[in-house]
């Protein structure tokens, strides 16, 4: 989704709660991450692996000037060969340490091992964020939440609400993703002409990922 679209998904969702859900947990996601200190690390449940946020909070922290919001993304199953930005395992949510931030996404229920493993780096001192279906369990772990479900009339609680059909999971990505990285500067990549970002932005949405990603 490029930056157009993103643009009039928000007219569309103007006025509802959607919009604002959105830009307050990016706001919540801008503020976590130290950029003294703390990473970000992303991570998905063993059937949802969110590698295209991943990507997409990479180009918004190059081109917002918030190297910050670049994730390490955690992932269940690495390869052998796998290069090094795909190649962190779970067990790295083992060490977390206090002053970093773990984003959980998935749409589906996380699994108990994943769960046990969230508790462990809240218990270390980790701020938890999560963008999810609704799993209580999640919720009730996490310092901040956004419920995307994707079917349904909307998030719980929240009046006036888009169609889930118009937001869902994948959608509430790219609005957080393009509102974590406003009020920044550009960065040294970010001066790159307005049309080539957004043809990045759109070929990244419409293609999978490459075997180095």
């Amino acid at each position: 989704m490029d930056a157009v679209r993103v643009a009039l998904l928000r007219e569309v969702l103007a006025g509802t709660a959607w919009l604002d859900a959105t830009r307050r947990f990016a706001g919540a996601l801008r503020h976590c991450v130290d950029p003294r200190g703390g990473g970000l690390l992303l991570v998905g449940s063993p059937e949802y692996e969110p590698w295209h946020l991943a990507a997409h909070l990479d180009d918004e922290a190059a081109w917002s000037g918030l190297p910050q919001l670049s994730p390490t993304l955690v992932r269940h199953r690495v390869r052998p060969g796998e290069p090094a930005h795909l190649a962190v395992g779970p067990a790295r949510l083992e060490a977390v340490r206090r002053g970093e931030t773990l984003l959980v996404v998935t749409p589906d229920a996380p699994g108990e091992q994943l769960l046990e493993r969230v508790r462990g780096a809240r218990r270390a001192g980790a701020t938890v964020l999560a963008i999810d279906g609704g799993d209580r369990d999640l919720r009730s772990l996490a310092h901040e939440t956004l419920t995307a479900p994707e079917t349904g009339a909307g998030a719980a609680g929240a009046a006036g609400a888009a169609p889930a059909a118009v937001l869902g999971l994948d959608t509430a990505q790219h609005l957080v993703s393009a509102a974590a990285g406003e009020n920044g500067l550009p960065g040294p990549r970010g001066r790159r002409r307005f049309r080539d970002r957004l043809s990045r932005l759109a070929e990244e949405l419409m293609t999978p990922p490459p075997a180095g990603w």
